[in-house]
């Protein structure tokens, strides 16, 4: 059904001339969501739903002396940070989130991506798996001729102006899977274009999988932040449901 202001043309006449119709902006607001990636379970992810229950204050982080609340409040000023710092300068460092499965690092990274999908800011967000097994496909000599290409995927990853990966987890890396993640990573650097990655490796751990090069460049473009529980927030959630 098409715009009933305008009837589809975009614009709406008035005496004093034409103005843009309001379906334009919400058009565009959708492209943005679509070419995003984001799931749909991770749409919601808001700061304001951001629950700093689930991070014990009488749990001490061992390595630096600090609660697991106290890291989690750094982790989080520092995404509100990046939103600013980002909407100011699309060069700013970004954010390498750290710390066990369910724990809070994407929920945290997709609060940052939909408040800039928000401010009309484009986006991918990337499942690191799921983009190297995109890639693969490509191979596939029976595939579509119309599907994406090894060079679109790759491409769309290294020049969005914000890339955000997802699960860097502690896969079986391979020299295939270390030289594209590592092409992505360095002309991101090279070109001032931020990540934001999710992992559930620490950052002395990353070199030993991913390599030396890819791991000195994230390093450089990326400012680590820890999170701990003590128990999968998934799971306490699922709990609080009655499940």
């Amino acid at each position: 059904m098409g715009c009933q202001l305008c009837g589809d043309r975009g614009v709406i006449i008035m005496e004093e001339g034409a103005i843009p119709c309001r379906c334009m902006k919400e058009k565009a607001a959708a492209k943005l969501l679509k070419d995003s990636r984001l799931p749909v379970n991770l749409q919601k992810c808001t700061f304001e739903n951001f629950k700093f229950k689930y991070y014990a204050k009488n749990c001490l982080d061992l390595v630096n002396g600090i609660s697991y609340y106290e890291l989690a409040k750094h982790a989080f000023e520092a995404a509100q940070g990046f939103v600013k710092r980002f909407s100011a300068d699309p060069g700013a460092d970004g954010l390498l989130f750290t710390g066990q499965v369910g724990s809070g690092k994407t929920f945290l990274a997709c609060c940052i991506a939909n408040t800039l999908l928000k401010e009309g800011n484009s986006i991918l967000f990337a499942v690191v798996p799921d983009l190297l097994d995109q890639i693969r496909s490509t191979y596939d000599t029976g595939r579509n001729t119309e599907d994406l290409t090894e060079f679109d995927l790759l491409d769309t990853a290294r020049q969005v102006p914000l890339l955000i990966l997802d699960d860097l987890g502690a896969h079986n890396y391979t020299e295939w899977t270390r030289n594209k993640i590592y092409s992505i990573i360095n002309y991101r650097l090279n070109h001032r274009l931020p990540v934001i990655v999710t992992t559930n490796i620490s950052p002395e751990d990353l070199e030993g999988y991913l390599g030396e090069r890819t791991t000195s460049r994230l390093l450089e473009m990326c400012k680590p932040y820890r999170f701990l529980v003590d128990m999968d927030i998934r799971a306490i959630q699922r709990k609080e449901k009655g499940y």
